[in-house]
């Protein structure tokens, strides 16, 4: 297969288009900066404004960029975080649009962050009302742009992912404070974390893309989320660090401001559409995933 992908180069996409190419398969990487990159037998680097009638026979396109939500939440940062997926996915369909043959699936990043935030509720892909904060409109809109590819007639997946643990992304600096000795729970700690490891994220997506049943909203997580507070004891353990120093909610979004949202608040989302399918997780539980990383 011909796959086109968006945010290629990053943690995620780095490790979905090496699964890809093991398995035989061309990617083409759309990036603002192909001539970082050098091509390959299994692997394409393009412009956003590559000639479209140029490229061969795209047979599936995936959709992962967009601005980092690390950082502070200044105002212009949120604005950065919308407008880059908004931006982009836009850009995605626009070539798609101009492809004679369509593309037999699309699949669009998207986040957990969709359902908002609740310590009680619990949310699966059956929860079609969408949450009242930032990351909540985030997705929505996000979620709103790529819809655009089903008015052409091509498959779409919404992969909304839950906090991606591996060597790189958010593990490492949730485990900064746990190296440092002063690891702790956040605010009371009852907040759910949705995690999912970066091999069973990879393997979810290849799944989507391949299971001609996987259509609409797909939950990226594992069916084991945990409380803050349960989380940073188990990352303490596998560390071999103390887990003594509660750190108060207000003070981590004086920190970073309102992305205090991931840390601080949480949701406990379930991955129905995938174990529903049988889909198998090599992960499920948090103790095995971050011994494997060895964060």
């Amino acid at each position: 297969m011909n796959i086109l992908i968006t945010g290629g180069t990053g943690f995620v996409g780095e490790n979905l288009t090496k699964a890809l190419h093991e398995k035989g398969h061309h990617t083409y990487i759309l990036t603002r900066s192909p001539e970082k990159y050098t091509d390959s037998a299994k692997s394409t680097f393009i412009s956003y404004d590559y000639p479209v009638e140029q490229l061969p026979v795209i047979h599936a396109v995936i959709n992962l960029a967009g601005e980092s939500l690390f950082g502070y939440w200044s105002e212009k940062k949120k604005e950065s975080i919308l407008n880059s997926r908004i931006d982009i996915t836009q850009k995605v369909i626009d070539i798609m649009k101009k492809l004679d043959q369509k593309p037999e699936v699309f699949i669009s990043g998207s986040a957990v962050g969709f359902y908002g935030t609740s310590e009680d509720l619990i949310f699966t892909e059956e929860t079609s009302k969408p949450g009242g904060d930032f990351l909540a409109k985030v997705t929505t809109e996000w979620e709103n742009v790529a819809k655009q590819a089903e008015e052409m007639g091509i498959r779409t997946v919404y992969t909304r992912f839950g906090v991606i643990l591996g060597e790189e992304g958010a593990l490492k600096y949730m485990s900064l404070p746990v190296k440092m000795f002063v690891g702790g729970k956040i605010g009371n700690g009852e907040q759910w974390l949705t995690w999912v490891h970066i091999e069973d994220v990879v393997k979810l997506l290849q799944y989507c893309l391949f299971n001609k049943d996987m259509i609409g909203p797909i939950n990226v997580a594992t069916p084991n989320p945990k409380r803050n507070k349960d989380f940073t004891k188990i990352l303490a353990n596998v560390l071999k660090r103390s887990y003594w120093l509660p750190i108060p909610a207000p003070l981590v979004r004086l920190g970073i401001g309102e992305m205090s949202l991931l840390i601080a608040k949480g949701q406990y989302v379930l991955p129905k559409r995938a174990l529903d399918q049988g889909f198998q997780f090599s992960y499920p539980y948090l103790k095995e995933a971050l011994k494997e990383i060895k964060p």
